[in-house]
């Protein structure tokens, strides 16, 4: 009976959260474009996914991507929640499809004006950026 209960709280918490993702999807955004010679740039074939995670997960300063990111990539991280954009959500399709390499490239390391993402460009070499663009192509973006 108490399994019962437990599971049956975890399931409406996690229909709850999915259905806040979803429903934050697509997303509205004014980010500035990267010029095109950037915008088309991809490096990520040599590019380290693993190394990329790490750097979501806990390396990029002066914040980890994952307390904006979130853990699943859906903009719901614990500081995410707070600003307003939201963070980008990864995980939805209908926004990202439109969403280059490059352009992710540019943002991560010049920031992005009206929102809360900073540039990473002064903590993280260019080859860290691409190591990150690849580990959320790789996980969200598909």
């Amino acid at each position: 009976m108490k399994r019962t209960i437990i599971l049956t709280i975890a399931s409406i918490l996690l229909f709850t959260a999915t259905a806040w993702a979803a429903s934050n999807c697509p997303q509205p955004r004014k980010t500035k474009s990267a010029p095109s010679n950037i915008a088309a740039m991809d490096h990520t074939a040599k590019a380290d996914a693993a190394k990329g995670k790490k750097l979501y997960e806990k390396g990029a300063k002066p914040l980890a991507c994952k307390m904006c990111h979130g853990e699943s990539g859906d903009g719901m991280g614990k500081l995410g929640k707070a600003l307003k954009p939201n963070p980008r959500n990864f995980t939805c399709s209908a926004t990202m499809k439109d969403v280059s390499a490059g352009q992710m490239f540019y943002i991560i390391k010049n920031g992005s004006a009206s929102t809360g993402m900073v540039a990473h460009g002064k903590t993280l070499k260019d080859n860290e950026i691409w190591d990150v663009v690849k580990y959320i192509r790789q996980t969200w973006v598909h």
